[in-house]
């Protein structure tokens, strides 16, 4: 029985007049619009008067109609499980009774709605919207056709997991054969539904779709001339999909199939081209790549070096004929949200240090305020593959191209040629070289171009090749290159400002202390943009600073340097409010500042300290209110907890033992005991680095909670969270070298005590003591461990190996000391005898044996 509704006309006309009112431009009379609407849901029937506007109420305008619907859509989201059942059935019912409405805003209003009510769970209890909407297809109607394979094409995109699986008795092996025969039909509209649905399918290998894979490829194939750039872009899009999880059908069509997407990457229309470059991109992981494009090369490069220029759309959003823009501030949306990386500790073999995980951010990544990605990016993203994939065997085919552009009389076209430099930079580096003498001063000459977009380009391109730059003289490229560079950073355009402090930061990693002659003149400019920089530079200013105290180190710690620098970070620090976002990269800078100075810094340590444990405490109390009430609490940001921790291990590890008082005046280690314990792993990786800083910087704070910290220290040894795992490893073996530190202390205070223990510590601390550095803290040690052996010498005879080992890692030890070692050594070889001694002595690995016998004449 079919459900029957009329609308009460008072009610009609009162929702009529808010559809209305919500399209006013005045946000006063929208805000009192949505909270009427908010309160109308209180009425069991209101979502029955959206249905009706949306499809009975043919005499209203479309976009009035459309607006019900999409009211309907989001009460649909927020609400579907209370509606009444025969609402729900009444708007279902509608919905398909006006899937092919002769408005295509209407069409796609109710197709939405249908989408959004099948991906509430709700494919399963409308059984028959999949069937109905399929032999819709079939209408003599062409709304209707279009309209059901709107709604269709929305469902696979939304639904495609439970498309494929049991739950529905798998409709897609009636779907997919049916779609397929919609390729040749006459509507180009239709046949780019039809494709688009079957795309659904492709990635994740469909059993259903593999059954005709085949005649899906066939099909593709036909299609390849269509005149619809819609369907040209849909076909593009399939068949580099299938280069990902169907090679294997591909192969025999492979040539014909590289000729065709040559032509469409020079599609009249862009989205089609852009469709297609994907291609390269996607066969150049493939491990057949090499062959099957080698006798494409001489057509495919040009292509791509020539999508690599500015498009006349580019330029004009790029505002590229904009040259000054310094004093405009920048609008918020530009901002793109950023990413901290965590601190990762890693033991490396020459020293305890600390080594940040490499993370290769230079991208092609130029204009970043169009679309994020355009065929230019991809075209020069497809030539860097392709040059990792041929190296220099690519060159013969780029550089007479090169040639031509790096030196045109018009910007476009030089421009586009500085970015193939630097797109081949990596792949073709060694290739390059004989070049290179030539061409960076050329490029450093481009740095004063008078058009900024290439400018900017200039410095992305020359800092891929800074490594080759610092290998040579540093009066020769490093230091023309560096003065350009720096001017750059002041560049009146805030393209070319971005461009040149990424590259410089660039720079600054591979050169790392050829900087430290040029400290005041870099810090000089560096500060002056303080002054100068808009919002979004001014956060990469803070990661070239941050790169420079980690590349220069301790020879930022000047007290002239640290008059420039520290003056400006601050007061833009005293500035930020505990909410803002930009403390992060401040925060960071910071850190590595702090790390760097060392000393230098404590002046400044208080406050910055004060405020990381604030910012942590804040966090902590905001995620257990949050968790008691989530309606009435909102969930922190963890990232200011987390930059916060990982600048409190900066400053442990620049100020050592100085940390001390602060960390006596602070809560800092039960705030620590609960970070150790979040849910969020990066939470967790930056706590056990600050652990593992703490340990090594004032022990004494550390050491009464130890017994707390380890257990939950064991329990995070998962390599499922590497980083995490890593950072938790490393903080027990900071700690098991301080306890061993105590423990050979003590039995250098009170030998008689300790010494009869000697055989149930002296492997373990051993191993422990052989990883550190030669200092005074390992010295006393071994001083105790030395009293204890001679108190107690049976103690360390089953263990003797690992104390020979032990005493080797020392590098020079004071003499005293090394008399102690070689009295143990030739008292032990004594009282074995020299056969045993010899057969002992045989087992040790071949370094140890060498250096026994050079340092300590056994």
């Amino acid at each position: 029985m079919e459900y029957e509704w009329k609308p009460d006309e008072q009610g009609l006309q009162q929702i009529l007049q808010l559809l209305k009112e919500s399209q006013s431009p005045d946000t006063t009379i929208q805000r009192t619009v949505q909270q009427k609407l908010e309160q109308l849901n209180q009425y069991p029937d209101f979502n029955n008067y959206l249905i009706f506007v949306l499809t009975k109420l043919k005499s209203e305008d479309e976009p009035t109609r459309s607006l019900s619907g999409l009211i309907l859509k989001n009460n649909v989201k927020a609400h579907f499980q209370n509606f009444p059942n025969g609402v729900t059935d009444f708007i279902k019912s509608e919905c398909l009774n006006n899937i092919g409405d002769s408005s295509p805003l209407i069409r796609a209003t109710v197709g939405i709605l249908i989408t959004t009510i099948a991906s509430k769970g709700e494919l399963q209890n409308w059984p028959d919207l999949l069937p109905k909407l399929c032999s819709l297809l079939d209408s003599e109607d062409y709304n209707t056709c279009e309209g059901a394979f709107g709604a269709l094409q929305k469902i696979c995109e939304d639904s495609a997991e439970i498309l494929d699986s049991d739950v529905l008795d798998r409709p897609l092996n009636i779907m997919i054969p049916k779609f397929l025969q919609f390729f040749k039909h006459s509507s180009p509209k239709i046949r780019s539904h039809a494709v688009a649905c079957v795309n659904q399918f492709i990635i994740s290998r469909t059993q259903a779709l593999m059954l005709h894979i085949d005649s899906f490829i066939e099909n593709l194939f036909a299609l390849a001339g269509d005149e619809e750039p819609e369907v040209r872009k849909n076909v593009c899009r399939a068949l580099v999909m299938l280069l990902e999880v169907r090679m294997d059908r591909l192969l025999p069509h492979m040539h014909n199939i590289v000729e065709y997407m040559l032509q469409r990457t020079q599609d009249q229309d862009e989205n089609v081209a852009l469709e297609a470059c994907e291609f390269w991109l996607t066969l150049a992981e493939q491990p057949i790549c090499k062959d099957v494009l080698v006798r494409h090369l001489p057509k495919l490069i040009p292509v791509l070096v020539n999508g690599m220029k500015y498009s006349d759309i580019d330029i004009i959003l790029l505002k590229g004929d904009v040259e000054e823009d310094e004093t405009i501030p920048d609008s918020e949306q530009d901002i793109r949200p950023r990413f901290h990386r965590s601190r990762t500790v890693a033991q490396q073999h020459d020293e305890d240090g600390i080594e940040e995980e490499d993370d290769d951010d230079d991208e092609i990544d130029d204009d970043d305020t169009i679309s994020d990605w355009n065929l230019r990016k991809c075209s020069a993203a497809a030539l860097d593959v392709l040059a990792n994939v041929y190296r220099d065997e690519l060159l013969p085919h780029i550089l007479p191209l090169l040639k031509e552009l790096l030196f045109h009389h018009e910007w476009v076209v030089k421009e586009s040629g500085i970015l193939v430099l630097g797109a081949i930079a990596e792949g073709c580096m060694q290739g390059m070289i004989p070049y290179l003498p030539e061409l960076i001063p050329h490029l450093i000459q481009c740095l004063s171009d008078k058009k900024a977009l290439v400018r900017s380009i200039t410095c992305w391109t020359l800092s891929r090749y800074a490594h080759w730059v610092v290998s040579q003289p540093p009066d020769t490229y490093l230091k023309p290159l560096m003065t350009e560079l720096l001017k750059r950073i002041l560049d009146s355009n805030k393209r070319v400002q971005e461009a040149a402090c990424s590259a410089f930061a660039t720079l600054e990693e591979e050169a790392c202390t050829e900087l430290v002659p040029y400290l005041a003149y870099i810090l000089d400019t560096l500060v002056f943009a303080f002054s100068k920089y808009q919002h979004k530079n001014l956060l990469i200013l803070y990661d070239a600073i941050g790169t420079l105290a980690d590349s220069v180190g301790h020879h930022l710690n000047k007290p002239e340097y640290i008059q420039m620098l520290m003056p400006p970070l601050i007061q833009k620090w005293n500035m930020l409010k505990d909410e803002d976002k930009d403390l992060f990269p401040l925060l960071e800078c910071l850190s590595s500042v702090a790390t760097a100075l060392q000393s230098g810094f404590l002046p400044y340590c208080e406050p910055v300290y004060q405020r990381c444990v604030n910012l942590v405490q804040k966090t902590l109390a905001q995620a257990m209110l949050n968790n008691a009430q989530p309606d009435q609490y909102e969930a922190p940001d963890k990232d200011f907890m987390i930059v916060a921790l990982d600048l409190l291990s900066g400053l442990a590890e620049g100020l050592g033992g100085n940390i001390e008082q602060l960390v006596a005046r602070s809560n800092i280690l039960t705030l620590m005991y609960q970070c150790m314990q979040d849910k969020m792993p990066e939470v967790r990786q930056s706590s056990f680095a600050l652990l593992g800083d703490l340990t090594k910087a004032c022990f004494q704070h550390v050491k009464p909670c130890i017994a707390d910290f380890m257990p939950i220290l064991g329990t995070n040894l998962n390599p499922e969270f590497i980083s995490v795992c890593n950072n938790a490893t490393w903080a027990i073996g900071e700690i098991s070298i301080q306890m061993a530190i105590t423990i050979g202390r003590l039995g250098y205070v009170c030998p008689q005590e300790v010494a009869p223990m000697l055989q149930q510590f002296i492997r373990p601390w051993c191993t422990s003591l052989r990883n550190i550095r030669d200092n005074e803290e390992k010295d006393s040690a071994f001083r105790g461990i030395c009293t204890m052996i001679s108190v107690n010498p049976s103690g360390v005879i089953q263990d003797f190996i690992f104390f020979c080992d032990a005493v080797a890692s020392w590098i020079n030890p004071k003499d005293d000391l090394r008399d102690m070692f070689c009295k143990i050594l030739h008292g032990f070889k004594n009282q074995v005898g020299d056969e045993n001694w010899r057969r002992f002595s045989d087992q040790f690995p071949l370094p140890l044996k060498e250096r026994l016998a050079a340092f300590y004449g056994v």
